[in-house]
């Protein structure tokens, strides 16, 4: 074990039992150095890593905000972590968009089995009549659009699924916006885009949790097939051509 991880392991043992709370401080660096029986630049090395994580805020100094103070932002980490694995290819396209389904439908039943008040949905409200903009680019519409799914996914109430869906938000924004070239016609697209988001928010909003998973699921489907792909990763001929072979390789058996 890499001396630097000895802190993290400290660290998460504090946590766990409840010895550092959000708000707190981390013991000094020098205090850190000799319970832990290693070097201050290690500790250094380990209070970046945590502050990367999302763990600890830093600040310079010897005053009363100086030093390490555990804080619980999770989004920006997970956000810098999934764009680097999708820039390396190790989460494929078809696996974010399985994910979206399942994180999606979820929370689109779950929001629609509560009792939201008009202060909740006023976000993705406002995000709708913002994206009826017929002037919007393709660029700025998906901004929209993604902010609209983080918005519905928050609506129930799981702050780690929130998270999770803040974190994808890029992704989702990113390969949304390279599959428009795909569609055979953008405008009469968004129109319908617009018309299934609004249908959504209104089933989240009447209380209807199977039908509002339904639409989110046909939604996230429809733009695939719209656009040529499959939520594998290959494109709509790609995969018609596979049952095909399959067919054929029935009947020659």
């Amino acid at each position: 074990m890499k001396n630097y991880e000895l802190v993290l392991h400290r660290v998460e043992a504090d946590l766990a039992a409840g010895r550092l709370r959000i708000g707190g401080r981390l013991p000094g660096e020098r205090t850190l150095a000799e319970q832990l029986g290693i070097s201050r630049p290690s500790v250094r090395e380990a209070v970046r890593v945590l502050e990367a994580m999302g763990v600890v805020r830093t600040a310079t100094g010897s005053g009363p905000e100086a030093g390490a103070v555990i804080v619980a932002e999770p989004v920006s980490p997970l956000t810098a972590v999934l764009r680097l694995h999708l820039a390396t290819n190790h989460l494929p396209m078809g696996d974010v968009v399985q994910t979206r389904l399942l994180l999606e439908s979820w929370s689109a039943r779950e929001a629609a089995a509560r009792e939201l008040g008009a202060g909740e949905l006023k976000v993705a409200e406002e995000l709708l009549d913002r994206m009826d903009d017929a002037g919007l680019s393709p660029e700025e519409f998906h901004l929209l659009d993604a902010e609209f799914h983080v918005a519905l996914s928050g609506l129930a109430g799981n702050v780690l699924i929130a998270a999770v869906m803040t974190s994808l938000r890029s992704a989702i924004h990113g390969y949304v916006l390279a599959a428009v070239p795909n569609l055979p016609d953008w405008e009469a697209t968004a129109v319908g885009l617009r018309s299934e988001h609004r249908a959504i928010l209104a089933a989240v909003r009447g209380g209807e949790p199977e039908h509002a998973a339904e639409l989110v699921t046909a939604h996230i489907r429809g733009f695939y097939q719209a656009a040529q792909l499959t939520p594998f990763g290959g494109t709509q001929r790609g995969a018609a051509e596979a049952e095909d072979d399959d067919r054929a390789d029935d009947e020659v058996k």
